[in-house]
């Protein structure tokens, strides 16, 4: 599933292919994909429209236009690349943007659990994003700190609660989690202010070093290396590592060192 290193990762795609440039035809080829708006609506919209500046708000990229706002979510399977207008169009390509003679910019997404969005000025952006808490590459500590006592729940829920913070899944939660030393199963608001200062601290460097990555990498440092070994062993302490579920979502700890 895309995460915010992912969707990140998206944006540079966004931003070199397309920042600057007129989005000269909008191709929808699967209208399962548009929420709230139709093929021809958007196509009145943006084209004749240029991209500027993409933004990125958890795992919402907003494709900014200098008026309408594209919004875009790539639920589970879905990406952004960016082709060449005469390249074969891919089963799962939903939405085509040909913003040049030789660029176009393609939503490709293979179960289409999310989608695109058509949001006409900045109320509607804010709208759209209401029940999205901080991003998690710029919030705060003290922020950070704030949304988690307020939370009753398991830590391992609250950071992957996109209205407590947005951006992080299930990958990332257990990295930092195993990072950090604590069980995911602790409860957030049980969490002392040296145990919110350490996950801030390793939240931070897992997400530099996977938005360097353009993902969350499976290194043989990393949890996320050995989480699904068919018998997977702590990077850290070598002992058995723990699987178990939370709210319906897989997790994994070491149960010697967390």
């Amino acid at each position: 599933m895309p995460e915010l290193p992912d969707v990140e990762g998206f944006r540079k795609v966004l931003e070199s292919c397309a920042k600057g440039r007129i989005i000269q035809r909008v191709d929808v080829r699967d209208t399962g994909v548009l929420h709230g708006t139709s093929t021809r609506r958007l196509r009145d919209a943006l084209e004749g429209r240029r991209f500027t500046e993409p933004e990125r708000h958890g795992k919402w990229l907003l494709a900014r236009t200098g008026g309408p706002t594209l919004m875009l979510h790539f639920g589970m399977t879905g990406r952004l690349v960016c082709g060449h207008p005469d390249d074969a169009v891919e089963a799962h390509d939903r939405v085509l943007f040909t913003v040049s003679r030789d660029r176009q910019l393609r939503y490709r997404d293979q179960r289409k659990l999310r989608g695109l969005w058509l949001a006409d000025d900045e109320s509607e952006v804010a709208r759209l994003l209401e029940h999205q808490g901080p991003d998690a590459m710029a919030v705060n500590r003290e922020e950070f700190e704030a949304a988690l006592a307020a939370r009753r729940g398991s830590v391992k829920t609250a950071l992957t609660d996109q209205s407590v913070l947005a951006g992080l899944g299930n990958l990332l939660a257990d990295e930092i989690l195993w990072r950090a030393r604590l069980r995911p199963t602790s409860r957030a608001s049980d969490l002392t202010e040296a145990d919110c200062r350490r996950l801030y601290t390793h939240m931070r460097r897992t997400l530099r070093s996977a938005v360097t990555a353009g993902c969350v990498p499976p290194r043989d440092s990393w949890l996320t290396g050995h989480r699904d070994d068919p018998v997977p062993t702590c990077p850290r302490c070598g002992n058995s590592l723990r699987r178990s579920r939370m709210a319906g979502r897989g997790t994994v700890w070491c149960p010697q060192c967390q």
